[in-house]
């Protein structure tokens, strides 16, 4: 059965969807303009260290290759990371996905250019709400241009926790939409960048908060609309109560998550729905494989090329969350993810999710 739009959840009209048309450009193969990635791996360093370089890059290492990603602790639980040289005053969009076994989840606090390089602050925090560090991955990126969508398909959104549009990109120039819900709870609308095979490609949202507040946001539901990606997001305080807040989704659809293709030429996805929801370039659909529980083993077949770089979110009613349980691993050829899953007050459960893997390459 086709997924269909839960616009009957919200009591408001399809007249107050905010909706904004993208801006068009030349057709490439590479949607993402400037972006980097990173992995804080021990979240307590001074500012500025040089973090992982097996698990960072990013689209200034061409110009500027002996340049790597910084970062540092800056208070309890809060962490700030500098990707270099590509610093613009467009907002872009950041994913973070906390990696760990206890339960810690994280949300974006800023997102801004100091110079020529792009500053990101993380607030994470312990189950119950107190500030407390964590390792975890991150993505900035920022898109433009239409794409042929024979080359796949990227859009995103910057959502304010009212439902208002800070930002959108669609790689079909088409329009996005936000109708917010019932406090904590949005309608988003991604026009045309679906499959035409049922549910496809792979969705990722983080909470914003820029007061450091306790947040964290999922997916409800999700598929598509015709062409269209409808997605329902849920956002939670550390409570486990829905509230209000600002967040980032991502989509894409055999394309990396950074927004691009070829490069990179190794990535893939992958979330419980099957069929075009579980992806892998350059082998095809269907050969991602999950095993084990309530600790899940996902392996991403013949994407073990450094440098490479994991997202995970949650999907499903209720306030449970998922995220890495620790950096992924190579076995041969092979990438190795391991999610876990927790409900509010910090307790391992088994969950839905999506996960999504891409290298630099």
């Amino acid at each position: 059965m086709r997924f269909r739009p839960l616009i009957l959840a919200f009591a408001l009209v399809a007249a107050l969807v905010t909706v904004v048309p993208t801006n068009s450009g030349p057709a490439q193969a590479a949607a993402a303009d400037r972006w980097g990635f990173a992995l804080v791996d021990n979240p307590t360093v001074p500012t500025w260290t040089v973090l992982n370089t097996t698990r960072q890059w990013g689209s200034w290492k061409p110009g500027f290759p002996g340049l790597w990603a910084l970062g540092g602790k800056i208070a309890a639980g809060r962490f700030q990371v500098r990707f270099p040289q590509v610093g613009t005053s467009v907002p872009g969009i950041v994913h973070v996905t906390p990696v760990n076994r206890t339960g810690h989840y994280c949300e974006v606090v800023n997102s801004g250019p100091a110079g020529t390089d792009q500053l990101v602050v993380v607030q994470c925090h312990a189950p119950g709400g107190t500030p407390s560090d964590t390792a975890f991955t991150i993505l900035w990126t920022l898109s433009s241009g239409i794409v042929p969508v024979s080359q796949g398909t990227h859009a995103y959104v910057r959502s304010t926790a009212a439902g208002g549009i800070v930002q959108a990109y669609n790689s079909t120039g088409g329009g996005v939409g936000v109708l917010p819900g019932p406090p904590g709870q949005y309608q988003v609308t991604l026009a045309g960048v679906g499959g035409t095979a049922g549910p496809a490609g792979n969705l990722q949202v983080t909470a914003i908060s820029t007061a450091g507040a306790p947040r964290r946001c999922k997916f409800a539901n999700w598929g598509p609309s015709g062409l269209d990606i409808v997605a329902i997001v849920t956002c939670f305080n550390q409570a486990g109560v829905l509230t209000a807040t600002e967040f980032n989704l991502s989509y894409h659809r055999e394309r990396s998550v950074i927004g691009s293709f070829a490069p990179p030429k190794f990535f893939g996805y992958f979330s419980p729905f099957g069929g075009q929801t579980n992806f892998n370039y350059p082998i095809g659909f269907g050969v991602n494989t999950l095993s084990g529980g309530p600790v899940w083993q996902l392996v991403y077949p013949q994407l073990a090329v450094t440098e490479t770089h994991a997202q995970v979110v949650a999907q499903g009613t209720g306030p449970e969350y998922c995220h890495l349980t620790w950096p992924w691993t190579y076995v041969g050829l092979d990438a190795n993810v391991s999610i876990i899953c927790f409900n509010n007050a910090g307790t391992v459960v088994p969950y839905r999710f999506l996960s999504t893997f891409t290298s630099k390459d």
